[in-house]
């Protein structure tokens, strides 16, 4: 295995330069989810100019690469996304966004490029390994009901009999050079909440004429918290936050309709349908009670992304191996969502975090901000740890 490993990081220094110019014309070229019809053409022809065929196409911008070593074993998928988002860039880069009010502030063009990488690096060592290697390249991450759910639906799965999945994301707060993992659950479901809060507006001096939607708004608002700290099981992580309240009423004005928009963020399915069911009978009974009314909207978001052991055992094992012991480290619970927990429901995966930040050079900001930006040596290291990675993978499967 030190003869592979060997050649993996000779083929990706030699690749860097050309990964890192893929990335920088995704980046200058962003487009949004269920858009990404001129990033999956690029795509597409630059592996089909380096030999490889496109296996199929999914949801019309999605679409996979198969890698067959000629040899039988298992199925490992390598998933990374294509979408950018709504927001304008402020970086200032030479490679900055020319599509107006669009961005990769979520890196995809980092996790696009680095899978690209792979499929060169694979692709060469194929007589190194056992089996098949599924490369999917995703469209719309970043946008309800995801990318990985159409793609589950229309039938990736069944298709390919993936035994093993794995992804990377960026991570800005960590330095570039660095990886990181956590086993079992790892991220939260995300769910969108709508509530339309009905009161019987009026003067504000005159409130015994009135139904005050603030107050029932209010009251709505504070008895929800009691949801995460007096029903939910303490032991499930789980996070109700509202960020918005529009109440069009004026200093002397109560309006007839408050409306409230947050997210509800927990690691339990089951408790998941649960907190749905309480949110529903809370804010009808408090608006009721109040003499008002209360229409709920709970719009069902991606579940929540739990990582296999054994795949994750596995893929930290040989980021060790690859990188040392120092660059890798434990991970700890986020309440952000990813849509790849889709797959994590369905099959086993490891979904890992990939060091991109660099302090001295100012490159310091998270993900979805506008100065998002990355240190570009991540591209040298990305794409030979995930080809390593599956190797090892692959390895393991074949010796289980």
């Amino acid at each position: 295995m030190e003869t592979v490993k060997a050649k993996i990081k000779q083929l990706s220094a030699e690749y860097a330069s050309e990964l890192i110019e893929i990335r920088r014309h995704l980046h200058q070229y962003p487009e949004l989810s269920f858009q990404e019809f001129a990033t999956s053409k690029y795509l597409q022809d630059k592996l089909k100019s380096w030999g490889l065929s496109i296996d199929s196409i999914w949801i019309e911008t999605a679409f996979t690469v198969v890698i067959d070593s000629g040899q039988e074993g298992a199925t490992i998928g390598l998933r990374a996304d294509l979408d950018a988002l709504p927001i304008i860039e402020q970086t200032g880069a030479s490679y900055q966004s020319k599509n107006e009010g669009i961005m990769h502030a979520c890196g995809h063009d980092v996790h696009a490029a680095s899978l690209m990488g792979v499929a060169k690096i694979l692709n060469e060592t194929k007589a190194d390994w056992k089996g098949k290697v599924v490369l999917i390249f995703q469209a719309a991450e970043e946008k309800l009901p995801g990318g990985a759910s159409l793609m589950i639906k229309e039938g990736l799965l069944e298709k390919y009999k993936i035994d093993r999945m794995i992804a990377q994301h960026v991570y800005p707060e960590m330095e570039v050079g660095k990886v990181g993992f956590r086993s079992g659950m790892y991220m939260a479901s995300a769910d969108e909440i709508y509530l339309t809060v009905k009161g019987k507006g009026g003067h504000a001096a005159l409130p015994h004429k009135n139904v005050d939607s603030i107050l029932i708004a209010a009251n709505i608002l504070t008895k929800l918290q009691q949801i995460s700290s007096r029903i939910a099981p303490p032991t499930v992580p789980t996070v109700l936050s509202f960020g918005k309240i529009e109440g069009l009423g004026a200093t002397n004005v109560i309006p007839d309709i408050v409306k409230i928009e947050g997210t509800l963020r927990t690691m339990d399915e089951n408790w998941r349908a649960v907190y749905h069911k309480r949110i529903e009978e809370i804010c009808i009974a408090e608006a009721t009670s109040m003499g008002g009314g209360c229409e709920v909207d709970i719009r069902k978001g991606y579940p929540f992304l739990t990582n296999d052991e054994e795949t994750t055992r596995v893929s930290k094992k040989a980021a060790v191996d690859f990188l040392g012991e120092a660059k890798v480290e434990d991970l700890a619970l986020r309440m952000t969502a990813e849509d790849f927990a889709y797959f994590s429901q369905q099959l086993p995966v490891c979904f890992y975090r990939l060091g991109v930040g660099n302090e001295k050079k100012g490159i310091i900001h998270s993900v979805h901000h506008p100065k998002f930006d990355i240190d570009e040596k991540a591209l040298e290291i990305a794409p030979a740890l995930m080809s390593y990675i599956t190797i090892q993978q692959l390895k393991d499967l074949q010796n289980n």
